[in-house]
């Protein structure tokens, strides 16, 4: 499995929406829209996860495209760093 990242999420972006975009390249096996615990709204960014063998192809095909009005960005998530 392997997760990618979205950026420059619009803030309406359901994962929905999210689910909708990525199908249309790949199999989602499961997707989120992260948001602010506080207000509940979306933080702009989510993550989408696709089978090992389609990563590359599906940012490649959607890095870049339009989502929504905005350009969103797309690559392979990195692991979070531990806060200090």
């Amino acid at each position: 499995m392997k997760t990618l990242y979205v950026g420059n999420l619009p803030w309406s972006t359901t994962e929905e929406d999210l689910h909708r975009a990525f199908s249309q390249v790949a199999e989602v096996k499961s997707c989120r829209v992260i948001t602010d615990k506080a207000t509940g709204r979306s933080r702009g960014f989510g993550f989408v996860e696709v089978d090992d063998a389609d990563g590359d192809r599906v940012v490649e095909a959607m890095n870049g495209t339009m989502l929504g009005g905005r350009q969103i960005i797309v690559n392979e998530a990195r692991p979070r760093q531990p806060k200090y």
